[in-house]
C-alpha cells in the first residue's frame, strides 16, 4: 500500500506541475494581451480627447461672442433674440468624443486603474450634463427666437455661461487624462 502510495505520488506531481505551469504561462499570456490592449486603448483615446480638447478650445470664442452679444444687445428691444445670435454667429458647440471609453467602458473595464476610471466616468457624466443644458438652451432658443425682451436675452446670457462653464470643467478632464 505504501509503495501504490509513493508510486500515485511519484506520478501526479509530473502532472500538478504541468498544469500549474500551463495555469501559469495562460495567466501570463492573458495579461500580455490585457497590457497591449490597454496601451492600444490609451493611444486612440488620447487622439480622441486631443481633437476634442482643440474643438472645445476653437468653439470657445464664437461661445463668449454670443454672451457679449446677449449682453450688448440685451436693453434692445426691438431685435429679437434670433437676430442677436445671427449676429454672434449662432449657436456654436463642440462635440466631445467618447468612442473608445464607450468600447472599453462596455467590455473590459475593469482593466483600468481606479484614478483614470474615476476621470472618465466624469468626462463621460459632463458631457451627458452637456448634451442635457444643450438641448435646454435649444429649446429655449426655439420657443423665443422672436423675443425682443431684455429678460429673454440675460436668460440665455445665462443659460450660455453654464454650458460654456460645464465644457470648461469637462475640458479640464480631458486635460488630465492628456497630461498623465
Amino acid at each position: 500500500m505504501k509503495n501504490n502510495f509513493k508510486g500515485f505520488i511519484k506520478d501526479i506531481i509530473p502532472v500538478l506541475l504541468g498544469v500549474l505551469l500551463a495555469l501559469w504561462i495562460n495567466n501570463w499570456n492573458e495579461e500580455r494581451k490585457d497590457r497591449k490592449y490597454i496601451k492600444n486603448f490609451y493611444s486612440s483615446l488620447i487622439k480622441e480627447f486631443r481633437d476634442t480638447d482643440k474643438e472645445i478650445t476653437e468653439k470657445m470664442p464664437s461661445q463668449k461672442a454670443l454672451v457679449d452679444s446677449l449682453d450688448f444687445y440685451s436693453n434692445n428691444e426691438t431685435l429679437p433674440l434670433l437676430t442677436v445670435i445671427e449676429k454672434a454667429g449662432g449657436v456654436n458647440g463642440p462635440l466631445i468624443k467618447l468612442n473608445y471609453w464607450k468600447a472599453l467602458s462596455n467590455s473590459k473595464i475593469e482593466l483600468l486603474e481606479y484614478k483614470k476610471l474615476t476621470i472618465l466616468a466624469d468626462i463621460e457624466e459632463g458631457n451627458e450634463l452637456l448634451k442635457y443644458k444643450r438641448n435646454k438652451l435649444l429649446d429655449f432658443i426655439y420657443s423665443n427666437l422672436t423675443e425682443t425682451g431684455k429678460k429673454e436675452k440675460i436668460l440665455l446670457k445665462l443659460m450660455m455661461e453654464e454650458l460654456i462653464n460645464t465644457q470648461i470643467g469637462v475640458q479640464k478632464r480631458i486635460r488630465k487624462i492628456l497630461n498623465e
